[in-house]
C-alpha cells in the first residue's frame, strides 16, 4: 500500500463491538482487581476474613494492623468483583466457604494468590518483554523479578496437591508400588521444591533429589525441606536439566519445565542415561491440543500469555532455543522425547489444565 494511501472503512457490527466492548470491561476490572488481591493476600486481609464473621472495615483494620479508609475501599471493591459478600443491613463484609477456599486458605486444591504473585513480576518485567520483542533475545528465568519464583510455586502447588499422589503417580505402570517401598526420585526444575517435598511426605521410605539451575531457589527449597522435617531424605541441589548428577533413578520428573527448556532433546537424553533399569520419566506439561485453534479457550488464553511471557523468552535465552511454549502439544512433546531416546511414551493422566505423560526407554 502507498504511503498515504487511506485504508477503506469497514462496515462496524454494533452487536460485536458491544459485546467486545462488555468483555473489556470485564477484563478492565479483573486487571484493575490484581493488586488489590495482591495486597489482601500480603497483609493477611482474606485470611483474617476465612473464618465467614462478618467484619467492618474498622474491625478488619484492627485485626490485621492496617489502615481503616483503604481496607473499607478494598472490601468494596472485593464486593463489587464478588471476591466477598456485603451485608447491605449491617454493613458488614464475609467470605463465604467457597471465597475462603480459593482465597484465604493456604494449601488448598484451588488456591488462586499464588497467580497474581506471578502477574505482578510480569508487569514489572514489562519494558524488558517488550524489548526482546523487538530484538528477538531471550530473557531467563533468573532475569524475572523475584516474585515470579513465590508466585510460580505457590501457583502450581494447589494442583500438585490435587493430583500428584492421588492420580498421576499412581498411572505410571508400578510406580506407585516402588516409592512405597523405597525408590531414588529425580525432580528437575524443582524450583522451591513444591511437588519434592510433597512426594517426600508421602513417600517415606524413598529419597529424593531436587535439581534446579536457579540457586536462590534452591535456598529456598532447603528451607522448606528442614520446616517440613523431610531433610533426612531430602536434597537440593543446584543443576540443570541436561548435567544433573546420579545414576539409577527409579524415577525422574520434570513438573510443567520442559518446554521453558531450551534444548529439551538434550534434557531428553541425559534423562534416559540417569534411569534406572524399567525406570520411568514422568513429565508433567500444561493441557494443550495439537491443534492451536482448539487451544484459544479462556485456560489456553492463560497459558500462551504464560508462554509469551515467561516460557518462550526463557527457551530463547538458552542454547538451542528450541522455544516449545507451554502450548506445544503432545505430539510436539513426543518428538521431543523420541529425539532423546526413549520408545515407550504414553499419556497417563490429564486435567483440564495438566497432561501427564510416561516414557521409558
Amino acid at each position: 500500500m502507498a504511503t498515504g494511501q487511506q485504508v477503506p472503512a469497514r462496515e462496524i457490527n454494533p452487536d460485536a463491538l458491544n459485546a467486545m466492548l462488555g468483555r473489556a470491561v470485564q477484563d478492565m476490572g479483573a486487571a484493575l482487581q490484581a493488586p488489590l488481591i495482591l495486597i489482601g493476600d500480603k497483609l493477611g486481609l482474606y485470611r483474617a476474613m476465612g473464618d465467614g464473621v462478618p467484619v467492618t472495615p474498622t474491625e478488619l483494620a484492627k485485626k490485621t494492623g492496617t489502615a481503616e479508609r483503604y481496607v473499607r475501599e478494598w472490601l468494596n471493591a472485593n464486593a463489587a468483583g464478588q471476591l466477598v459478600q456485603y451485608d447491605t443491613e449491617k454493613g458488614t463484609y464475609f467470605m463465604t466457604p467457597e471465597q475462603a477456599l480459593v482465597l484465604a486458605l493456604d494449601d488448598t486444591p484451588v488456591h488462586l494468590p499464588g497467580f497474581y504473585h506471578v502477574l505482578a513480576s510480569l508487569m514489572k518485567d514489562e519494558e524488558k518483554l517488550t524489548e526482546i520483542y523487538r530484538t528477538g533475545k531471550g530473557m531467563g528465568w533468573h532475569e524475572h523479578e523475584k516474585g515470579l519464583f513465590e508466585g510460580t510455586e505457590r501457583f502450581f502447588r494447589p494442583t500438585y496437591l490435587a493430583n500428584l499422589v492421588s492420580n498421576w503417580i499412581p498411572a505410571l505402570e508400578g510406580m506407585e508400588a516402588k516409592l512405597k517401598a523405597g525408590a531414588r526420585v529425580a525432580d528437575i526444575g524443582c524450583g522451591h521444591g513444591a511437588s519434592t517435598l510433597l512426594m517426600a511426605k508421602s513417600y517415606p521410605n524413598s529419597k529424593f533429589f531436587g535439581f534446579d539451575y536457579h540457586l536462590p531457589s534452591i535456598e529456598k527449597a532447603r528451607e522448606k525441606a528442614e520446616a517440613a522435617g523431610v531433610s533426612d531424605r531430602v536434597t537440593f541441589e543446584v543443576a540443570a536439566a541436561k548435567d544433573f548428577p546420579g545414576k539409577d533413578y527409579d524415577l525422574v520428573a520434570f513438573f510443567d519445565c520442559l518446554h521453558d527448556m531450551g534444548d529439551p532433546v538434550g534434557a531428553a537424553g541425559h534423562v534416559r542415561t540417569t534411569l534406572a533399569p524399567g525406570g520411568t520419566w514422568m513429565i508433567v506439561e500444561p493441557f494443550a491440543n495439537d491443534d492451536t485453534a482448539a487451544n484459544h479457550n479462556p485456560i489456553g488464553r492463560i497459558f500462551y500469555s504464560a508462554s509469551a511471557t515467561v516460557c518462550v523468552p526463557c527457551s530463547l535465552a538458552q542454547e538451542v532455543g528450541l522455544g516449545l511454549g507451554a502450548q506445544a502439544g503432545p505430539a510436539r512433546l513426543e518428538k521431543v522425547v523420541r529425539g532423546g531416546g526413549f520408545a515407550h511414551f504414553r499419556k497417563a493422566a490429564e486435567t483440564p489444565f495438566n497432561m501427564v505423560f510416561e516414557a521409558r526407554g
